[in-house]
């Protein structure tokens, strides 16, 4: 039995894993390791606890006091210059976040081609793979609820009324809405632009994240949608 854990910018999410069938799954914001615990004492022991941590120190330390409940360590998966048939060209490999890696592991075992992974998320991040498992690099840019929070800091009166999307919005919150969404699928699409001219020719977009039901309708390539890109990393990794 295996505890998966993608401790993201806002919330942790988690899965439990028996090696043939997902046994039970949840997330919780971080603020709510009381109603973890909670949780948690429901569950059969994992044996092991694998994770990607991109929240820091503090919540890492609550994660492993929570494990010894279950007389277990937590391993944080660190980028390697190479594992689960990527190859890492980041100039320093270890400055690339966990939760990125575990995401091309998992679309390296997804789609045999050339892709785009993206992650839509608090942040969005967009990665480069080629079809021989080399990760050629990737952005990072604000998410959706970030882009909306820095307008509506920054101006006077714009505020943060809720939109919906519109090819020619005619108010300010579809606006604003159309704008955020917009810019983020206009980023994946950049990316399959850059891979073409590079000599790595795609059309087909690995998309994972909270709001990757945003980007999903407007992007003009073909998309796999995975629930957690993240998680589906990390069980690659265990059963290697």
């Amino acid at each position: 039995m295996w505890m998966l854990l993608d401790v993201g910018n806002t919330r942790i999410k988690w899965m439990l894993h028996n090696g043939e069938a997902v046994v039970a799954r949840g997330s919780s914001l971080h603020g709510d390791i009381d109603l973890l615990e909670r949780e948690w004492a429901q569950l059969p022991r994992p044996e092991r606890m694998v994770g990607c941590n991109v929240a820091g120190e503090t919540i890492a330390h609550s994660i492993e006091l929570l494990a010894r409940e279950w007389r277990i360590e937590p391993l944080w998966l660190r980028p390697q210059l190479e594992q689960g048939g990527v190859r890492n060209r980041y100039r320093q490999p270890l400055q690339l976040g966990a939760d990125r890696w575990a995401a091309l592991i998992a679309a390296r075992h997804l789609i045999s081609g050339n892709c785009v992974v993206a992650c839509a998320g608090t942040a969005l991040t967009v990665d480069a793979l080629t079809a021989d498992g080399d990760f050629l690099g990737g952005i990072i840019a604000p998410g959706f609820r970030l882009m909306r929070e820095a307008l509506a800091g920054g101006t006077a009166d714009l505020g943060l009324n809720h939109g919906r999307f519109a090819a020619f919005p005619d108010n300010t919150a579809d606006a604003i809405h159309s704008g955020a969404v917009q810019a983020l699928v206009g980023a994946v699409s950049r990316m399959a632009d850059e891979m073409r001219l590079a000599g790595h020719e795609t059309n087909i977009c690995i998309l994972s994240g909270g709001d990757a039901h945003l980007l999903r309708p407007h992007l003009n390539m073909k998309v796999l949608l995975v629930d957690n890109l993240v998680l589906e990393g990390l069980l690659r990794v265990v059963r290697e």
